[in-house]
């Protein structure tokens, strides 16, 4: 990097900020900081949403696969995406949308003390904010590895600045600041994006290669197959089930980019347009790592380098710059997210219940909490990212795919079910049991199966079988032992319809939104 790339990064860290403070005056209470007061179009929350589930590890772990299996970092990873948020812009934003107007709260967990219990609500919002506590550290790891090939900052340096940088814009602004700063970071991306694959398909001339006889070479031998290696069919039905949850809502983030929106039906064309572009985009981005074992040598076995080695060859000085901008603008966009779904988890779900001075919060009192629960969080996720190369997490793309995809499914099917009619039955029990015999799993299939299996369990079941047997148990259970009582059914009736054709009971929010507590009383008449 030379001056005019530096120049290129520090402007952008100044637009952030600069979008932070702007953002600042259209957040009056909570509502608006975690949920943009249900006034953000749907293009946005489209946009937003489909930024928010990107970050770094795509241009390292990801690259990594695609340097060494290829076209299957796509197959497996975002086609799942694309095809697990289409499916979800009809079964999930729309009721998560209602969550917010009609039963009026502003976190996605808010909803479960009624729809199960209290247990069943405080065991998931604990979970899985530790799970994203490790998630975003992954982000952090990511990002700061990329910053120390272009500039040679060690890997905690980098992660102090690129979080310093994000809790200033997303604590000041809220959602409307991380949903703004995403719509700026998605043009960057445009940009960075268009420049890389330019400069590949230049260079692969240059050597006599055209474009469709790359596939051809020998350094690319079976690098066209959709799946190899331990990304095999198994992996990508998982990976499907699991991105069905995971990116609509089961991670949190996501499903506040459905309730910003002022209608279910906006909420749905923006998880369309979200899944359109993951269709779409990752291709373009994808193809330059396809190509890199034509142009590069990674340094590292598992091929994470091999992406920023391939850029710092190939872009002249300033959009070198551009490139770099826009790893950070992925990174940022997920970790702002997640910060502000955790804050949101913690100020509206855990902090009255363990708190007799949280459930007496007034307004103004509520928005600080959130604005000092997101510094907090960062802070954690930053700590714990200078772990991630130790021999607990091993590397960035292990702490992704292992432990993030395993753990997502038995947090997010009680989550994300209990929004559906057909799961009605389902009741606390069924929840909790399903939770914990998923993270069991989990552990059982990771280590004292792993360590007694020659080779080690393979990691498409690493992955698939907590999901399958919180999946099982939750529906099994709810069979078994239905407990679908009035209250609850009026829960699941009043997300699944509009307006005063419910022919339900409607729970009506114990307190402003503004003020915590008990997210909902018992329901009463409309």
């Amino acid at each position: 990097m030379n001056g005019l790339d530096w120049a290129v990064l520090i402007g952008y860290f100044g637009v952030m900020v600069a979008i932070g403070v702007w953002s600042h005056k259209r957040v009056d209470n909570v509502s608006d900081f975690f949920t943009a007061g249900g006034k953000m179009p749907w293009w946005l929350s489209g946009i937003s949403h489909h930024m928010s589930g990107y970050s770094a590890v795509m241009f390292t772990g990801y690259a990594g696969i695609a340097y060494t299996y290829g076209v299957t970092s796509f197959v497996t990873w975002s086609f799942p995406i694309a095809l697990g948020v289409a499916i979800g812009s009809k079964l999930f934003a729309p009721r998560i949308n209602r969550l917010r107007s009609r039963l009026h709260v502003a976190s996605p967990l808010e909803y479960l003390k009624n729809r199960y219990n209290l247990p069943t609500q405080q065991a998931l919002a604990w979970s899985g904010m530790l799970l994203k506590i490790v998630d975003v550290a992954a982000k952090w790891a990511a990002i700061a590895t990329l910053l120390s090939v272009f500039t040679g900052v060690s890997l905690n340096q980098g992660i102090l600045i690129t979080g310093a940088i994000t809790a200033v814009y997303c604590t000041i602004g809220g959602l409307w600041a991380d949903a703004l700063t995403e719509l700026g970071q998605f043009a960057i991306q445009l940009l960075a994006g268009i420049s890389m694959f330019v400069a590949v398909v230049l260079k692969l001339n240059d050597k006599g290669i055209g474009f469709f006889d790359a596939w051809n070479q020998p350094a690319l031998h079976g690098h066209g197959k959709p799946l190899v290696g331990p990304y095999g069919t198994v992996f990508l039905l998982a990976f499907l089930f699991i991105k069905l949850f995971e990116y609509n809502g089961g991670m949190l983030n996501q499903a506040q980019r459905y309730m910003a929106t002022g209608s279910p039906r906006e909420a749905e064309r923006g998880a369309r347009l979200s899944a359109a572009l993951w269709l779409v985009w990752p291709v373009v981005l994808f193809f330059p790592m396809w190509m890199s074992p034509l142009l590069v040598h990674a340094q590292k076995p598992d091929g994470s380098d091999s992406y920023g080695l391939m850029t710092e060859q190939l872009l002249p000085h300033g959009l070198l710059g551009l490139v770099i901008v826009g790893f950070f603008s992925h990174t940022m966009a997920m970790c702002s997210s997640d910060a502000n779904a955790i804050a949101a988890v913690f100020t509206r779900d855990v902090a009255p219940v363990v708190s007799r001075q949280a459930r007496a919060w007034n307004e103004r009192s509520g928005l600080i909490a959130a604005r000092v629960t997101t510094v907090v969080f960062l802070g954690l996720s930053m700590t714990v990212a200078t772990q991630i190369n130790s021999p607990t997490f091993k590397d960035i793309i292990t702490v992704v795919i292992k432990w993030v995809a395993g753990l997502m499914g038995p947090i997010a099917i009680p989550m994300m079910l209990g929004l559906l009619r057909p799961f009605r039955r389902s009741g606390p029990t069924a929840a909790l049991t399903s939770w914990a015999a998923g993270l069991l799993a989990f552990w059982l299939v990771n280590y004292p199966i792993n360590w007694n299996v020659d080779g080690g369990v393979p990691l498409q079941y690493q992955v698939s079988v907590p999901l399958a047997v919180s999946l099982v148990l939750y529906i099994l259970i709810g069979f078994l032992k239905p407990e679908d009582t009035p209250e609850r059914l009026a829960i699941i009736e009043t997300v699944n319809t509009d307006g005063d054709s419910a022919a339900a009971t409607v729970p009506v929010p114990a307190q402003a939104a503004a003020g915590g507590g008990d997210a909902l009383e018992s329901p009463v008449k409309d």
